[in-house]
């Protein structure tokens, strides 16, 4: 449903106190004016106080909040009218404000007055006192067809001349999850440097996304460098997701053929052994972007703010589909779910993503990863939420003579094919993927130091003498989850 046709219903339903969070306040209006029937619209807010919505007609430049709401609920001047508040956010941390709101949702749901009220604001705050009355309204993001329907508009309203069809729907798709304003100003960007739309142009749009998505800070948006030919090992999960790949990068055969759409993949195990970096390879093998959910970033101060973040970041991801999103140490964002004391929020926000998980029907590819398992609640693990569950061990020896191969080449590839890999990955059972690559890095150190030509394998096994690794350090409990995960029955990532 609409946002039109749900503010509609809401305001023939007689809800009080309608909460909408925007900052694109153009399409605000134009969504209320299209509601409201043959309603009036007042609307107050920091710059043009109190005016007409339908008509311009400014009625009071002085009036501040609490005037609008005493005049309009004591004297019933909102009587079969409508009241937009925007900008509201800073004041409904005054308790008089809140408690004239309050008073005028009750005198409203006691049919003393025939009216609503709309809050609008990019930022979500709402008070305990008002939790009851007040129903959020998703405004949505802008499908693909109607983001053509912008560039079309701005081709034709600048004369920018004849564009490529298959361009049009590459930028359609490169600006999904962007507003209409953010969408026309980068327009407006890539025209004012040579004045056309050409395909190069594609990167500025990735780059301002990149930046727009930062600015949410709900979102990260990870820039892609890492593929499955930096995954030293692991041949069974990168087996497998090259499966899911070609289902995903052909969807509509895949659909016509009675295949379903993939959910995602949940990767746990040993710390270092590359999760982070699977995540990051899938989404460039699917050529896609990749979202990062950092759960300490939708946490919110406010009732219900925690809740709307979840929303949010979930409704973004699932605009900017097809995409991956990265949920970073899954354990520590839904610990103690189901335990006395656990957290009310926390709780409420493993519900929604749960039910997301179970019912997702975009092509948004859940990569969770997590360091302990044990931790994570059971409804997580089972059958419906992950497509698969990837056990991450300690690199076998042949994975270990494919990592250190990976890091020599990287920072010298002139030397790595001088150097006995199999020696090195004999020296270094018990090592982590991020162990190596730091033996490789300091070797490379010392070696440049030390004024030396070329890395030999003489750094490199002086830097292992030295090293703890990761088994010395974390030997009871990679012992435990190991055991665990094969209870589990787990599939092991590598072969």
């Amino acid at each position: 449903m609409k946002a039109k046709d749900k503010l509609q219903l809401y305001l023939d339903a007689g809800f009080p106190l309608i909460y909408i969070n925007s900052f694109e306040e153009e399409k605000v209006d134009d969504i209320i004016k299209k509601s409201v029937g043959g309603r009036r619209i007042l609307e107050w807010d920091e710059m043009h106080r109190y005016r007409d919505l339908k008509t311009g007609e400014i009625i009071n430049s002085e009036y501040t909040i609490r005037e609008v709401l005493m005049m309009g609920i004591q004297y019933g001047e909102l009587n079969r009218k409508v009241l937009v508040l925007k900008d509201i956010h800073p004041y409904l941390d005054s308790p008089e404000i809140v408690s004239l709101l309050k008073n005028a949702c009750v005198q409203i749901g006691e049919r003393k007055i025939d009216t609503a009220i709309i809050l609008v604001s990019s930022i979500v705050k709402i008070p305990k006192e008002l939790e009851e009355y007040l129903t959020i309204l998703e405004i949505g993001y802008l499908t693909e067809e109607e983001i053509k329907c912008i560039i079309e508009n701005f081709i034709e309203e600048e004369g920018v001349g004849s564009i490529n069809l298959n361009l049009i729907d590459e930028m359609a798709t490169a600006f999904k999850g962007l507003s209409q304003m953010e969408i026309e100003n980068i327009l407006a960007l890539a025209f004012a440097e040579d004045g056309t739309l050409e395909r190069s142009d594609l990167q500025l749009i990735h780059e301002q996304k990149y930046q727009t998505i930062k600015k949410s800070g709900i979102l990260e948006m990870i820039k892609l460098s890492e593929g499955m030919d930096d995954i030293g090992g692991l041949e069974n999960l990168k087996e497998w997701l090259n499966k899911k790949a070609e289902v995903l990068k052909n969807m509509k055969k895949a659909k016509e053929f009675g295949v379903e759409l993939p959910k995602g993949v949940l990767i746990a195990g040993t710390p270092g052994c590359g999760k982070s970096l699977s995540a990051k390879a899938t989404a460039k093998l699917l050529e896609v972007p990749l979202l990062k959910l950092d759960m300490g970033r939708i946490m919110g101060k406010y009732v219900g703010e925690s809740e709307e973040n979840m929303r949010k970041a979930i409704a973004l991801a699932e605009a900017i589909a097809p995409c991956v999103l990265w949920v970073d140490e899954l354990e520590k964002a839904f610990a103690g779910i189901g335990n006395p004391g656990g957290a009310e929020v926390t709780t409420r926000l493993f519900g929604h993503f749960l039910t997301w998980m179970q019912e997702k029907k975009s092509s948004v590819f859940v990569v969770a990863t997590a360091n302990d398992v044990l931790k994570l609640p059971p409804e997580l693990l089972r059958k419906g939420r992950f497509d698969e569950i990837f056990y991450v061990g300690l690199p076998k020896k042949d994975e270990r003579e494919n990592i250190f191969g990976i890091h020599i080449k990287k920072r010298r590839p002139d030397d790595w094919k001088q150097i006995d890999l199999k020696a090195l990955a004999q020296e270094t059972e018990g090592y982590s993927g991020a162990d190596i690559e730091g033996v490789v890095r300091e070797a490379v150190e010392n070696a440049f130091v030390a004024k030396k030509s070329k890395l030999t394998l003489e750094e490199l096994t002086n830097v292992i003498k030295d090293t703890h690794s990761l088994s010395e350090l974390m030997k009871d409990e990679i012992s435990k989850l190991k055991k665990e995960y094969e209870k589990r029955n787990f599939k092991n990532a590598s072969r």
